[in-house]
């Protein structure tokens, strides 16, 4: 079996994906189409130029040009039903979709409504794609108070039924001024049995991974890359085996990683860190998750072995029920077999 054959068979666990960020070209077409003035371009060949990114805060403008564009309830269960239809072709069992209930609020989505697309949309998912969805909902993290209390406040009197975590993302420098507010909120949402599961360590350096470690009780970390430069926090996460959800391609598209072929994956995977491996915003970056994985392969030199442990690690970090993670597991120890 070929290394291609081998990531298309592969059971795959997507867990850091965004909303908005999961929608296809045609879809984000068709938005800006119907509501022009958001100065998201209307032609495919634009709208792919768009998508080149200067450095973080430029994709940052760019992702919320689009997100302006998702104004009506039916509008996130569509993302989230095309994330679905695009994850099954691709061997994708099941994702925990990264939802920023700050955006729908600022325009004017009532909570309630919101809710039940998001529910309605996850039983689609499964019935139609035989994908398993579930939700974490994100703080943005430039926008301080009002984005955190927003956003606990919707986990807390409205949620999903398969909402299982609570995450920031946003841009990193910007939280030291609010973060009072934001281990508030994260307490908050951990005292409510939902999972810790914040973005840390893709713009900025080690101290804001041990923030979300030591303020906001992480249970998972999105991204992690900057971990390397400091021998302690590298020590920490090899000692507790905290998941580092990385994103290879988006890395390089937003300008933390030079070229794919600097990418710290192998690194980190040398130096015993626990890590997955995942699309971020797939579209705008021009991937998928089977991508990602063809990327660890071909660019980064991964061999199969090493990419059905990727796939482990993302199952048992997963907060899928231990039946679903047993049965996934099986299916990914039938494929390797004869390895």
């Amino acid at each position: 079996m070929t290394i291609d054959a081998f990531i298309d068979a592969l059971p795959k666990v997507e867990l850091h994906v965004h909303l908005v960020g999961s929608a296809s070209v045609d879809t984000v077409l068709e938005l800006s189409r119907r509501h022009p003035g958001s100065g998201v371009p209307t032609s495919e060949e634009e709208l792919r130029r768009f998508y080149t990114f200067l450095d973080f805060p430029h994709f940052a403008r760019v992702y919320q040009a689009v997100n302006s564009l998702v104004r009506e309830p039916e509008d996130v269960a569509t993302l989230v039903l095309g994330l679905a239809r695009d994850l099954a072709g691709q061997g994708g069992r099941y994702a925990e979709l990264q939802v920023t209930p700050y955006a729908h609020h600022v325009v004017g989505m009532p909570m309630r409504e919101v809710t039940e697309a998001l529910d309605l949309a996850a039983r689609r998912s499964l019935t139609d794609h035989g994908v398993e969805m579930a939700y974490i909902f994100d703080i943005p993290g430039e926008y301080g108070e009002e984005a955190a209390r927003i956003t606990v406040d919707h986990a807390l009197r409205e949620p999903p039924a398969a909402l299982v975590g609570f995450g920031i993302g946003g841009i990193e420098q910007d939280r030291p001024k609010y973060r009072d507010a934001y281990r508030d909120a994260f307490t908050a949402a951990r005292a409510a049995g939902l999972h810790s599961v914040p973005h840390g360590g893709e713009m900025s350096g080690p101290e804001t991974m041990w923030e979300v470690i030591e303020g906001y009780g992480a249970e998972r970390i999105g991204h992690g890359i900057n971990c390397l430069s400091d021998p302690r926090l590298v020590a920490h996460l090899r000692e507790t085996q905290l998941p580092l959800d990385v994103c290879p391609t988006s890395n390089v598209c937003t300008g933390q990683v030079p070229e794919l072929a600097a990418h710290p994956l192998p690194r980190m995977l040398e130096e015993g860190l626990y890590v997955t491996l995942n699309s971020d915003d797939p579209p705008m970056f021009a991937t998928t998750l089977a991508g990602e994985y063809r990327a660890a392969a071909h660019v980064l030199g991964l061999g199969a072995t090493e990419l059905a442990q990727l796939a482990r690690n993302a199952v048992n970090a997963s907060y899928l029920a231990a039946d679903r993670k047993q049965t996934l597991l099986k299916e990914i120890d039938t494929l390797t077999a004869d390895l």
